[in-house]
């Protein structure tokens, strides 16, 4: 009987390290799992000004989760950090300005960021409240420009198609105040920060304001502009942007691709007619 009870006993323990056995399997399995999943999702920290550079990143989210990639979004609000913060290797990529600016940086900062895909175009606008037509511009008057080199350079040639102002012959997309030839009602033409021009507008009679910031007081280049971009082979397409050293980066890849896709599309149709015009 005592033979019995012993062997029943071991029959027992012997099954109970069995299923301790598959059990810390199986916890190991999950475990193993768990890290699997972890390592597959990639994040990327993209730079982006409010609109509607960081509202297409927000439409492009759920996409590049369903691809791995996680899109953590940080917004500025100016033409200079996105770009300085992407050398310093605290962004992955940004998306808020145009080939010139780019090229400008580059030159100016002696680094290589490099362009992933072109999205869309922002015509940029005059926009008064004082005034409803440039005929009612008087001698003197003051028209306030974005201060960065290419943005003023932009700014300055709409004013000469428009008539206000003549530029020196070679003036190209990098013109300057200095380049201005002639200024027959000697306007008073004022370089703020590109951020800063919409809340300028009870102050000046005029203002040339990109689209991505005139959107955010509920402002649209065809409707309230006196004049804007009409040129659809405008070299000024906004871009995703990257280091030289990410630029093969799947995950960036994935981002370029996303920026391009039908939904992105329909965020365009959705929000305004002349907003914004994509480029692809």
């Amino acid at each position: 009987m005592k033979k019995y009870v012993l062997t029943l006993l071991a029959v027992v323990f012997a099954f109970s390290l069995a299923a301790c056995g598959q059990e810390d399997n199986e916890e190991g399995t999950a475990s193993n799992n768990a890290g699997s999943n972890e390592e597959e999702v990639v994040t990327l920290v993209v730079g982006a000004t409010p609109v509607p550079h960081a509202e297409i990143l927000e439409v492009v989210k759920p996409i590049l989760a369903e691809q791995g990639v996680e899109l953590d979004i940080k917004q500025f609000n100016d033409y200079v950090l996105p770009n300085t913060q992407l050398v310093e290797q605290q962004l992955d990529a940004n998306f808020f300005q145009h080939r010139p600016y780019l090229a400008q940086f580059n030159e100016d900062h002696s680094e290589t960021l490099v362009e992933v895909a072109g999205v869309h175009i922002e015509p940029l606008g005059a926009y008064s409240n004082n005034i409803e037509s440039i005929d009612e511009l008087e001698e003197g008057a003051t028209i306030a420009i974005p201060n960065d080199l290419t943005n003023q350079g932009r700014a300055l040639a709409l004013l000469e198609k428009n008539g206000l102002i003549t530029l020196a012959e070679d003036a190209g997309v990098s013109a300057t105040l200095k380049d201005i030839e002639t200024n027959e009602k000697n306007y008073d033409i004022k370089e703020l920060e590109a951020a800063m021009l919409p809340r300028t507008l009870a102050e000046v009679d005029l203002a040339i304001i990109n689209t991505n910031f005139v959107v955010e007081i509920d402002l649209a280049p065809m409707e309230d502009a006196l004049f804007f971009e009409e040129d659809a082979n405008s070299p000024y397409v906004n871009i995703l942007v990257t280091r030289e050293d990410n630029k093969e980066n799947e995950a960036i890849k994935k981002l370029a691709e996303a920026l391009n896709s039908d939904e992105v599309k329909k965020y365009f149709e959705e929000n305004g007619e002349g907003k914004f015009v994509p480029v692809f």
